[in-house]
């Protein structure tokens, strides 16, 4: 698979995520509701060389252009930046489909192997939906518990517009401004306490298809979530978009970070790379920090990496929707050994079907005891 673009369909999704969605109650409740999270199909792509060439899908158009994003009001106060390192202990969210199938097959003979390997593990939360009414206390409520158990919680804001560039989404904020308004709400649910934030996966890798002036505007949208992000919560720990080491070129993609406030310590951690993807944690560890040199910014700077099924690497078709033959990766941890490679996450839920071992956004228990056996 040469890429990771988002594709959300109406019928729910499929990268395999717990997602924390609105169901039209109150703002006061705080209990996310699980549900399908955004699904994660290839795009083309511009692949560092010498990485071989794969067959993709056709390349979408990019949306009409919007106005530039609002930049922040001065008068925010910006807090004193905590600089300790996060908890090393990842916080598991007890609401997620693979939990449910565990809960109500207690006599199934794969249930051991997927609750030990996949269920107990930590995995990140998807706020995939705009619903600017509910966001705050859905957020509140995965960050308040993982600081009830001293545990860092991974949360992922998914709402940019024009997300998966073909307009296939179904989700997502309207425009910019609605966007930098639902952020802000985001950030006000963060609390006090260690929070890992996965900012828009595919935001900046698949910038190509939009026109120079759009992608200027995401740019200076994106950069200013970091910002009001790091603001409202001081020890939250952001990371931007690197897609993955068979993408885009590391400078390249540098550049777009850059552009997008990645190598500031006011707006950013460091990157991301390998979201519900398959390429190795080698090649990701390498590529990041290729990336990373590249960027520039602060030494603080570092990278996490998707491992929740690159145990086997990438298929060697480019095969993207569950493909065979793939494993587990390494746990999650956020103490890796590696210099500037800051954790290792499952930010995709092994066993939610991408599409093809079942529906999009289902858990498929066969795929999951495949993944994990």
């Amino acid at each position: 698979m040469v890429a990771a673009a988002s594709v959300v369909v109406a019928v729910g999704a499929a990268t395999g995520m717990i997602s924390a969605v609105g169901d039209g109650r109150g703002a006061d409740e705080a209990r996310p509701e699980v549900s399908s999270s955004p699904r994660l199909a290839p795009l083309p792509a511009v692949p560092p060389s010498p990485s071989p060439s794969v067959s993709v899908s056709p390349s979408p158009t990019a949306g009409p252009a919007r106005k530039a994003s609002p930049k922040p009001s001065a008068s925010r106060t910006a807090k004193k930046r905590q600089t300790a390192p996060v908890s090393t202990r990842l916080y598991r969210h007890p609401e997620s489909r693979v939990l449910d199938w565990v809960r109500a097959n207690p006599g199934d003979p794969r249930r051991a192997v997927i609750e030990s390997r996949i269920a107990d593990r930590p995995a990140a939360v998807w706020f995939a939906d705009y619903s600017p009414d509910t966001i705050t206390s859905r957020v509140r409520a995965v960050a308040s518990g993982g600081a009830a158990q001293g545990r860092t919680p991974v949360l992922v804001p998914y709402a940019i517009p024009d997300r998966d560039c073909g307009g296939h989404s179904q989700g997502g904020a309207p425009d910019l401004a609605a966007y930098d308004a639902w952020i802000d709400r985001f950030a006000a649910g963060l609390g006090g306490g260690e929070v890992i934030v996965i900012l828009e996966p595919d935001s900046v890798a698949q910038a190509e298809c939009l026109s120079a002036g759009q992608r200027a505007d995401r740019f200076a949208s994106l950069a200013r979530a970091g910002r009001v992000l790091k603001e409202a919560n001081p020890r939250a720990r952001v990371y931007f978009d690197a897609g993955h080491s068979g993408w885009n070129a590391p400078a390249q993609q540098a550049g777009w970070l850059r552009q997008a406030g990645a190598a500031s310590a006011a707006s950013s951690d460091g990157i991301f790379s390998n979201v519900s993807n398959f390429h190795d944690t080698a090649a990701e560890i390498s590529y990041d920090r290729a990336v990373l040199g590249a960027l520039g910014g602060p030494s603080s700077l570092g990278a996490v990496i998707d491992t929740s099924r690159n145990g086997n690497g990438a298929p060697a078709d480019g095969a993207w929707c569950d493909p065979a033959g793939r494993k587990l990766g390494r746990a999650p941890t956020l103490s890796t050994g590696e210099a500037r490679i800051h954790g290792y996450l499952w930010v995709k839920l092994p066993g939610e079907s991408d599409g093809c071992e079942g529906a999009p956004g289902t858990f498929t228990p066969s795929y999951a005891y495949d993944l994990a056996r």
